[in-house]
């Protein structure tokens, strides 16, 4: 079988002297490039392209091999797809101008805006919407619904600017609540600085609204980014801010409180704070009694506790113990809430992989393969990446080559 030569020269120039070394290297060089603790490119991968038939990589993997290598893929031997344009520093800083304002647009409207009479009755209206979006996001993921909630949340700002009194305050609870799914949706679809703009908005909207239940609602939505950054301990920290105040919140608020501070417990290890925050905010469960329309994860997700439990669990390598939980977990969620469904079934897989059950895992993922395909949810993608990373110890066994073959489909690097 011919070789890719030029490929293999360009590696062992830069010092990397076998192949997983060159794929663990690239790995590196790419999460610092992209600002992605995800990107991933594995050692088969590389095997692959100093094969005979190397094909061609992601675009961002082919930015990423010129960054590293100081050559573009057609120089190292890669197959040159029809219209493949080398993109160029300025061009590429011209797309983040435009991604940063298109983010931005529905939050920073600039002023004055003409003073218009502000009916009582869009709160109800805004509030109704609102629980109609939380729907359609289980059903088709964030693409196609960041640009009908950030619209919104625009009609929203620009009658909060003449609203009064009561009306007004109202106006600003809804629209903390719009911005969070805002921020939510550009997380779910993996872009987090997006997210953590968002994010901000709804902290400002929230404390403006001076409500107790939204500020704490605000910092549990910031944790959220910090957990997906990988930041345990500053998950903690906003987590116990908001508990510092926590009898000026409805029950709802501290469970969110205490599961997310779970998770930042989960990212640094400690297994017996996981296990002792996910059994404080399961006592609370049966006073959750309030009507406020956001945060209703822990009334409308079945197994909500035992779901986070699980996925930290997973988090600390736990693998039979969080295996078992899922298995559980499962049983009681609807076909319905698909894009939940699928994360659930990535992370059931991943545990399956870790408690050595290959097979198994492979024939929990399928379904989930093609959820993420449907929903294009880069937190989905994102826990298949950690399921192939578990799989790795078969990636030349039949079953890692089936699920190699059907990841390369949803998954980003390579």
């Amino acid at each position: 079988m011919s070789r890719n030569d030029a490929l293999r020269a360009a590696r062992l120039k830069a010092g990397w002297r076998t192949i997983e070394q060159a794929a663990t290297r690239l790995t590196e060089h790419g999460q610092r490039l992209l600002g992605d603790r995800h990107f991933t490119v594995s050692a088969r991968t590389w095997r692959r392209w100093e094969g005979g038939r190397p094909g061609w990589p992601p675009e961002e993997t082919a930015v990423v091999i010129h960054d590293a290598l100081g050559r573009w893929p057609e120089e190292l031997g890669f197959t040159t797809p029809p219209g493949w344009i080398r993109p160029e520093q300025h061009e590429g800083e011209q797309v983040k101008r435009r991604t940063f304002v298109s983010v931005t647009a529905a939050a920073l409207v600039s002023g004055p805006i003409a003073p218009q009479y502000v009916d009582p009755a869009l709160i109800d209206y805004f509030v109704q919407q609102l629980e109609g979006h939380y729907r359609a996001d289980m059903f088709l993921g964030p693409h196609d619904l960041i640009g009908t909630v950030s619209a919104q949340y625009q009609l929203i700002d620009k009658l909060i600017r003449s609203a009064e009194g009561e009306t007004r305050r109202g106006l600003l609870r809804a629209g903390a609540a719009y911005a969070a799914l805002v921020g939510w949706l550009y997380q779910d679809a993996g872009d987090l600085n997006g997210s953590a703009f968002w994010r901000g908005i709804t902290q400002e909207i929230a404390v403006r609204s001076r409500e107790p239940h939204l500020i704490g609602y605000a910092l549990v939505n910031q944790a959220q980014v910090r957990t997906d950054l990988g930041d345990g301990r500053a998950v903690v920290d906003l987590c116990e801010a908001v508990l510092e105040n926590s009898s000026r919140m409805v029950p709802k608020v501290r469970i969110m409180a205490l599961q997310q501070q779970a998770h930042g417990a989960s990212l640094t290890g400690d297994r017996a704070a996981v296990d002792q925050l996910i059994d404080q905010a399961d006592a609370l469960l049966p006073r959750v009694d309030d009507d406020l329309p956001w945060g209703n994860a822990c009334r409308r997700t079945p197994a909500y506790l035992e779901v986070q439990r699980a996925t930290c669990y997973g988090r600390l390598g736990l693998g039979h113990e969080a295996l078992s939980l899922w298995n559980q977990i499962l049983t009681s969620v609807p076909e319905t809430a698909r894009r939940d469904r699928g994360v659930y079934l990535a992370r059931h897989a991943t545990a399956a992989a870790k408690a050595g059950e290959p097979d198994q895992a492979w024939e929990i993922a399928r379904p989930a393969v093609d959820i993420a395909a449907e929903t294009r949810s880069a937190r989905m993608r994102r826990e298949l990446g950690s399921l192939r990373q578990a799989m790795q110890p078969w990636q030349d066994a039949p079953v890692g080559r089936d699920l190699w073959g059907a990841l390369a489909h949803v998954t980003e690097g390579g």
